[in-house]
């Protein structure tokens, strides 16, 4: 069985996905609207996506810029049309306004998933404890994953973090895997893997001509050999 890492990219539309599946990507990330930092794309986005390319599809469910989950009742009818359309994997991430997280609509929105896979995003880089969220949301159904810098600031602040969580895979509120993403550089690969990370997501990097150009094929593959822990310019 293979136990290469997985490389996430954001996609923002067809064309986005299938040069990142053609770098060498195993899943994306579906958003819209990066200004505000991913928000949940249309099923029809998601629908157009699903039918160009075969990897793993995670799709972003946040309604408005920040961490907060604004009108619920909007926020579990996309929940409900995307999984209609075909979506069965996510990501969400809500805290309250004291920094927790959100575990009303967070239990809410996981019920209505009904054991779909989805990833916590970095509202945990912005909550008031880490600890305590991993510790609340321990049980959360179909909760696999983390998305973290392991600081609000990126990687660059977030390695002792990371590393140290790394270190505690497997322990109660551990279970999840840590995919990191927020300012990661290739020159952080190296050091994560060797912790045992075993999970990467990139957004800009993947762009090397900025956001409003699309996903490059040869970016995704450079970052595909970086987290294969290749040489540069391996076969």
């Amino acid at each position: 069985m293979s136990t290469r890492a997985v490389l996430e990219v954001i996609a923002l539309d067809v064309e986005d996905a299938v040069a990142a599946q053609a770098g060498g990507a195993d899943r994306l990330e579906l958003v819209t609207d990066m200004a505000a930092d991913g928000l949940t794309p249309p099923p029809r986005t998601f629908a157009g996506i699903r039918a160009a390319v075969d990897i793993a599809l995670r799709v972003m469910l946040r309604p408005r810029g920040g961490f907060g989950a604004g009108d619920v009742p909007s926020l579990l009818r996309a929940a409900r049309e995307l999984r209609a359309a075909g979506a069965d994997e996510f990501v969400l991430g809500f805290l309250d306004r004291d920094g927790g997280p959100d575990l009303g609509v967070l239990e809410r929105l996981a019920a209505e998933l009904d054991g779909c896979r989805w990833t916590f995003h970095r509202a945990i880089d912005h909550c008031a404890d880490r600890p305590r969220l991993r510790g609340q949301l321990a049980d959360l159904p179909g909760l696999d994953t983390y998305l973290t810098a392991g600081s609000a600031a990126g990687v660059d602040d977030g390695m002792p973090t990371l590393l140290a969580e790394a270190a505690r895979r497997g322990e109660p509120g551990h279970t999840q895997r840590l995919l990191v993403g927020g300012g990661l550089r290739l020159d952080h690969v190296p050091q994560l893997l060797a912790a045992g990370v075993d999970a990467f997501h990139i957004g800009g990097a993947a762009r090397p001509h900025g956001w409003s150009a699309p996903v490059s094929a040869e970016a995704v593959r450079e970052w595909r050999t970086a987290v294969d822990g290749l040489p540069p310019h391996a076969a």
